[in-house]
């Protein structure tokens, strides 16, 4: 049996309303203190009560292929677009109605079989006391080099735990190949970058003096930014690998009991709503018109350009994931 790694989520306002109404069940590799405020909302306002078991997407998706037709999981709700692409290829979402695919502005699948709901880019994270923007390398494939001019052996923080980071590796592979990836992180792992578990974690080592710069998502800096910190966020050219959008998004399982539920939590996403609690809360970008941006971000148009151009539903995570075992960065 697979080691259980779920939490589950235990928060009904209206507990006689809710003993009533079916569960709606949500396997969320989302974390838990991102999200779980947003669910809170949806099951006070609905009545519907709303069980979330979180992991990672692997471990999602790994459950979902060992529970198989005996799964109680109604939606999917992912971190990353590859994951939700690997459960279109697998089988385990059901088509969704253009009434829920049209809404997004960007991104929609070719599987049609779930909705994207917000966007991260990645960016580079670096202190500003250190190096001046114009200074920054124009390409994520070019840090090595630059670090290695700049005597930054040691002074590089990275995270290749992170889902994040092993999807920006696929997204090098997509874009260069894998000898390109393979020469790119043999070259990182010279300059000994310090390994962080957490995005925080590095950004702290960042602010605390302990490492110079280290690739990120966007919205962890953000974050840092409203807490009153300095950090500077570096945006490669356009088109670059590190530039990389990282589309989170949710869709309804076949094992789903649930249908008008489940389809009424895709919906409460992407509404305007829920939408403002990415932004604000988390400083995601929206992909639903009329949210208001934070104006420390690029606008939308112009982040969305900055990523390169790749089929998000078929990054080639199995393979990136086997790279870096093998050069020994996992």
């Amino acid at each position: 049996m697979m080691k259980r790694f779920f939490l589950t989520l235990a928060a009904f306002a209206t507990l006689g309303a809710l003993a009533q109404s079916p569960t709606l069940t949500i396997y969320s590799g989302r974390g838990q203190s991102l999200v779980e405020p947003l669910v809170k909302q949806f099951q006070e306002e609905t009545g519907i009560r709303v069980q979330v078991r979180y992991g990672t997407d692997a471990q999602i998706l790994a459950a979902l292929q060992e529970e198989g037709a005996r799964s109680p999981a109604d939606i999917f709700w992912a971190n990353t677009a590859g994951a939700l692409g690997q459960a279109a290829a697998r089988g385990l979402l059901r088509p969704l109605g253009e009434t829920l695919l049209k809404q997004p502005a960007a991104f929609a699948p070719a599987s049609k079989a779930w909705v994207p709901v917000t966007v991260r880019l990645r960016v580079l994270a670096y202190n500003p006391q250190k190096f001046k923007p114009e200074e920054l390398p124009q390409s994520l494939m070019d840090l090595p080099r630059f670090a290695q001019e700049r005597g930054l052996a040691g002074r590089i923080g990275w995270t290749p735990t992170y889902s994040s980071f092993q999807d920006m590796v696929a997204g090098i592979i997509a874009l260069h190949g894998e000898a390109k990836a393979r020469e790119w992180l043999q070259a990182m792992k010279a300059l000994s970058p310090k390994a962080y578990a957490s995005n925080p974690a590095m950004l702290d080592a960042i602010r605390a003096g302990e490492v110079d710069l280290g690739s990120t998502n966007h919205y962890y800096l953000v974050r840092f930014r409203r807490a009153g910190y300095r950090l500077g966020m570096h945006h490669f050219r356009d088109g670059d690998a590190g530039n990389l959008a990282l589309v989170t998004g949710a869709g309804i399982l076949k094992t789903s009991k649930n249908l008008a539920a489940a389809t009424r939590f895709l919906t409460f996403l992407l509404s305007p709503q829920a939408q403002q609690y990415f932004v604000g809360n988390i400083g995601e970008y929206p992909l639903v018109k009329g949210v208001v941006l934070d104006p420390n971000l690029l606008p939308l148009e112009e982040a969305l350009a900055k990523s390169p151009k790749l089929d998000f539903e078929k990054l080639p995570l199995d393979r990136a994931l086997r790279l870096l075992r093998e050069t020994g960065v996992l």
